[in-house]
């Protein structure tokens, strides 16, 4: 049975990837609006916002899990609670999209479930001349292979970022109404949530 928001007031986002690819990017993007070029390494982060849609509060956490260290159980704890995956990868490093191959395969086999909603996200199309992923692979294997929503994005430029987490909420059965709150960032604190069922259903998408 689906979930909706009104079963369902908590939504938790867990974003993954390998080390230096963007996630603490996107995520600061989004909600602050700002984009800090040196790389610090995460361990793991809870981001917390709370919107109203319909008289409902929806309370929405966003998972940023690092990259660089390796602490399997600590992963797979974000899997159980994770609700969405935003897989990301640089499109200037071919590696990191071999990355996002595990993590997904990892995700599906912990979550039992097909059908897990993922959104794999190619970051840093600001690097143009350094670009070594090619967008029409990615795009074949989503499409045919995968039936995942894809999209490209830069933290950097501040390009696709909002989509990113439109997709994102779209694929946790939030409405649709939500979307014009996403604009109006709130103040993030440290908050923890227990877990949550797996969704049911994802949709594909492509945006480049």
């Amino acid at each position: 049975m689906s979930l909706d928001v009104k079963q369902k007031k908590e939504v938790r986002l867990v974003f993954m990837g390998a080390a230096g690819v963007g996630k603490t990017a996107l995520i600061q993007r989004f909600l602050q609006d700002r984009f800090e070029p040196k790389h610090r390494r995460t361990v793991e982060e809870l981001h917390s916002m709370e919107y109203e849609v319909a008289g409902i509060k929806v309370t929405v956490h966003i998972m940023d899990t690092s990259g660089s260290y390796s602490f399997p159980a600590m992963r797979k704890l974000s899997i159980q609670n994770g609700d969405v995956f935003a897989l990301v990868y640089s499109v200037d490093d071919p590696e990191s999209l071999e990355v996002v191959k595990s993590l997904r395969k990892e995700i599906l086999e912990i979550k039992e479930d097909k059908f897990t909603p993922v959104v794999v996200v190619g970051n840093k199309t600001d690097c143009k001349g350094d670009r070594r992923v090619n967008t029409e692979d990615v795009v074949a294997t989503m499409e045919l292979d995968w039936n995942n929503c894809f999209l490209e994005a830069s933290a950097k430029d501040n390009d696709n970022v909002l989509e990113v987490f439109r997709e994102l909420l779209q694929q946790a059965n939030v409405p649709s109404r939500l979307s014009p709150a996403l604009r109006r960032r709130r103040e993030t604190f440290p908050k923890h949530a227990g877990a949550r069922p797996p969704m049911n259903k994802t949709n594909s998408c492509t945006m480049a």
